[in-house]
């Protein structure tokens, strides 16, 4: 296989962040850039139009790169397809998808484009909505800084898809958490049976387990003693009260670390330690 030829960034981009690395061309591609930058909100106007203010200022800098981004779990809103052996064609998955995402969100769902992960009949899917607006400022942001837009993904299926050896086992309670929000979704062999996506109101321990709890009564089932793996960049020390029925397990390890382009540090020390080609 010959090697890419142009330099690839990895974006992930949230309300209140960015952050991004650059891997340069080659043989052997070398991480040469790692940028961290917060961005203050603003009123009056959409959520992420700071962040993509400030990336297209980094992005002028790169042009023929290829740009890959995952969008913060803030941005989407998610809906499991249950398995239905009648549905195969693609036209019918996505008729599926529509009318499953209107149910809960109404007419909404016509400002949204829909991401639909790999249908299986036996199985099913997981359904991600996406702002028109926000996909069509990439494409824009792409066209401008003269970037190839090669993918756009959501978070929570980003760290399900990268550490997948690890969550296709059996059934998985697995949570992102990044700021103000957590995103827990229940898996069963590949079946994703629910997903609950929500603002963090007050306390992150409590609200978690609130959560767990309420997804394991949906399911049908609870253990005395449950494990659920945890995403959490930016609560080193987590930890849950010992007689609260779960367990954590944390996702990153030598083994398998996170991406570097996930918000993996906090912005503070992020801004302190620049890694810039």
């Amino acid at each position: 296989m010959l090697p890419s030829w142009s330099d690839r960034i990895e974006v992930f981009l949230a309300s209140d962040r960015i952050d991004w690395v650059k891997t340069a061309r080659g043989f052997k591609p070398v991480q040469d850039a790692r940028v961290t930058e917060s961005c203050p909100s603003e009123t009056g106007i959409p959520p992420w139009q700071p962040a993509l203010q400030k990336l297209e200022q980094q992005l002028l800098h790169h042009a023929g790169s290829s740009l890959e981004i995952t969008l913060s779990n803030q941005f989407i809103r998610y809906v499991t397809l249950p398995p239905q052996e009648e549905i195969t064609t693609p036209e019918e998955v996505k008729a599926y998808a529509t009318f499953r995402i209107r149910e809960i969100y109404a007419d909404r769902v016509d400002s949204w484009v829909l991401s639909i992960s790999e249908w299986n009949p036996r199985t099913g899917a997981v359904c991600a909505a996406i702002p028109l607006t926000l996909m069509a400022k990439l494409e824009e942001l792409a066209l401008h800084t003269r970037c190839k837009l090669r993918s756009v993904e959501p978070y929570l299926a980003s760290v399900y898809d990268h550490w997948y050896s690890v969550l296709n086992q059996g059934r998985v309670y697995l949570a992102v958490i990044e700021s103000g929000r957590i995103c827990a979704s229940v898996i069963d062999h590949g079946n994703w049976l629910s997903i609950r996506n929500q603002r963090i109101a007050h306390n992150i321990v409590d609200e978690l387990v609130a959560i767990l709890d309420q997804e394991a009564v949906l399911v049908g089932s609870k253990e005395a003693q449950e494990s659920v793996y945890i995403f959490a960049p930016g609560h080193p020390n987590l930890v849950l009260p010992q007689q609260c029925g779960w367990q954590l397990l944390l996702l990153s390890s030598e083994l398998l670390p996170a991406p570097a382009h996930y918000p993996i540090v906090a912005i503070q020390d992020a801004e302190n330690n620049q890694c810039l080609a």
